[in-house]
């Protein structure tokens, strides 16, 4: 998934409930100061003017003629004919708007719309995680390459995306990648996105300590680094479950795409309170009724955050084996690995990577 030098400008927008950030990246770096618009959420109307004009406003700042528009919007929607769904954030598009349909009939440029974990999971793949460690890789003389990639995010709720060598996993249903609707490990009858996300950071902390302030995520990890007052422990706690059911969850999609797993978004700040939870799940062990117990994925994960991790997972222990009735020999990898990273881009940039170069890849698709 090497990566050629691409001229083609396309346009890009960060949609929040609060503001519209308009921007435009040629060659993976952006190429204008961002235009920030607010979202206008309850009425269409107005809602689409601010779109039309914000992307109009990018376009006289460009040193040339843009290719495309793509973007992350919220779900549900039908990405793939650009129709935006009921949201809870955005109400003035509930009963289905045709985004795309109207973005390109206005600029007459092709519109990519998708959602913000599988662009995550997208730039990661080809500009993030996934390339720096195949670098990696090959710097120690390691002939493995990974193709494979699942992307998540811990932020206002529960994200991921799949990237299955270099292209993202839609699914029939455009469902792929939805990880915050798998089970609870705690709460067997709920989500998993019900524990992992910043309303469950906030709930788990005022449960335990009995503070009844509402505090920020950003708060509760201050507090449990001792920087404010409050009860440490409930706050180390609160973030403890989060990595405890995120990597219960994580271990059930990871069985399934076999690649490596990228983490970003506002709470992966709190890594250090949050990853040996989630890696202790990775490593835990299952077994079948005669008593035999063996580790429940059928790869050995390795935190890459940490220098020794990282150096046993960059190390080759394929052997060679000799080819019966001959004296030739070949390759045998008995060591399987997958890698777990923090995301170094962040999901912000992570994300308007993901659009622009997903843009450029259905762009060659329709030459």
């Amino acid at each position: 998934m090497n990566m050629k030098s691409d001229n083609r400008i396309v346009m890009t927008l960060d949609a929040g409930g609060t503001n519209l950030v308009f921007s435009a990246i040629q060659d993976g770096r952006e190429v204008v100061t961002p235009v920030t618009l607010p979202s206008e959420v309850n009425d269409l109307d107005r809602c689409l003017r601010v779109l039309v004009s914000g992307f109009e406003e990018v376009m006289r700042r460009l040193p040339a003629a843009p290719s495309a528009i793509s973007f992350a919007f919220p779900g549900p929607a039908d990405y793939v004919h650009g129709v935006i769904g009921d949201l809870p954030n955005f109400p003035a598009f509930r009963g289905g708007v045709a985004l795309g349909d109207f973005l390109k009939g206005h600029f007459h440029l092709p519109v990519f719309i998708n959602n913000d974990g599988n662009l995550f999971a997208y730039g990661e793949a080809l500009a993030g995680a996934l390339p720096e460690i195949n670098g990696m890789l090959e710097a120690c003389g390691n002939p493995k390459r990974y193709r494979n990639l699942l992307g998540v995010t811990f932020g206002t709720g529960f994200g991921g995306g799949v990237v299955i060598d270099g292209k993202v996993l839609l699914g029939d249903n455009q469902t792929g990648g939805y990880l915050w609707c798998l089970p609870n490990k705690r709460y067997p009858d709920l989500i998993a996105e019900e524990n992992v996300g910043v309303r469950a950071v906030k709930r788990v902390y005022a449960d335990l300590s009995g503070d009844r302030e509402e505090r920020t995520p950003k708060a509760i990890f201050d507090i449990a680094e001792g920087n404010l007052p409050g009860d440490a422990q409930a706050a180390r706690q609160a973030f403890a479950e989060l990595g405890e059911v995120a990597g219960h969850a994580i271990s059930t999609a990871v069985t399934l795409i076999d690649g490596l797993v990228v983490i970003g978004g506002g709470l992966a700040g709190a890594s250090k309170y949050i990853m040996p939870a989630l890696m202790k799940e990775l490593r835990a062990t299952t077994g079948k009724w005669d008593g035999t117990v063996f580790p429940r994925l059928q790869m050995t994960p390795y935190y890459l955050e940490d220098p020794k991790e990282r150096e046993a997972f960059l190390k080759d222990k394929a052997v060679r084996v000799t080819v019966p009735f001959s004296d030739r020999s070949t390759i045998y990898e008995t060591d399987r690995k997958i890698g777990i990273a923090l995301s170094r881009l962040g999901a912000n940039r992570s994300i308007a990577l993901g659009a622009y170069w997903f843009a450029i890849s259905q762009l060659d698709l329709i030459k």
